[in-house]
């Protein structure tokens, strides 16, 4: 139990290539993929009510801790817990592998510090059907457990990458063939300018909450581009900005 409450660090984490997915949606998703699951803790409550996630950890060998409702408590991240925690391997992703799949749909995080931003930009990145997703620069870890919660199981569906150099990752990502497009406020084009070729590959670079992609980041960019305001609101967060671009270039590449 000191060994899984210690992985709500980050360092702790990188140590162990291990991490928490918490409630029964993101265990259930853990278990869908084999080897990714080390042991389930839950409470009686949760065990009877989740029958399907006990019947998948048994077929999975995984073992199935009954626990007291205190011990679940101290493992897990939220004020009000679902009752059961997964302690989890981090998958091996890397940019080599990633870019080895010659992938034409990805999304890049640059500096995103919050949590569960960067869930929500997972979330919709799988939701959307990008093929992985790069956390570069001073981003959150996205296996923070905010962050794997708010990604409601999608952490376990497509590759999730992590990178310190900005540059020299999005430079690779362009020799590979794939545009560059950076969300920002200011774009040279809008998400919705007919010169805009959403259906070529293409890598969505999307900022920092709070102040978006520094000029030196936009300028790494094949084109910078603004998702349009109608109404009054100042601007978008970053997981419905996010969310409107994969869509747009969902839609673009399923037309073609």
């Amino acid at each position: 139990m000191k060994h899984t409450r210690r992985l709500a660090t980050r360092a702790f984490r990188a140590e162990t290539g291990e991490f928490l997915a918490e409630g029964p949606q993101a265990v259930r998703e853990a278990l869908t993929v084999p080897d990714a699951t080390v042991e389930v803790f839950a409470t009686e409550g949760a065990t009877a009510q989740h029958v399907d996630l006990v019947d998948a950890a048994d077929a999975a060998e995984v073992p199935w801790h009954v626990v007291t409702d205190d011990v679940v408590e101290s493992i897990a991240d939220t004020v009000q817990p679902q009752g059961v925690v997964a302690r989890c391997r981090i998958p091996g992703a890397s940019l080599d592998a990633l870019l080895a799949a010659d992938p034409t749909f990805l999304v890049v995080c640059a500096d995103i510090r919050d949590p569960g931003n960067a869930g929500a930009v997972i979330r919709c990145a799988d939701a959307a059907g990008a093929q992985g997703v790069v956390f570069v620069g001073d981003s959150v870890d996205p296996y923070n457990p905010k962050s794997v919660r708010a990604t409601v199981g999608s952490v376990f569906h497509l590759p999730v990458v992590t990178e310190r150099d900005t540059a020299a990752t999005l430079a690779r990502l362009q020799d590979l063939g794939l545009q560059v497009l950076a969300a920002d406020g200011g774009g040279d084009v809008t998400l919705f300018d007919d010169d805009l070729d959403l259906a070529r590959p293409t890598a969505w670079l999307m900022g920092n909450e709070a102040w978006g992609l520094p000029a030196a980041t936009r300028d790494l960019a094949d084109l910078v581009v603004s998702v349009p305001i109608y109404g009054r609101a100042e601007s978008l967060n970053l997981a419905t900005a996010a969310a409107v671009c994969l869509y747009a270039s969902a839609r673009a590449r399923s037309t073609g």
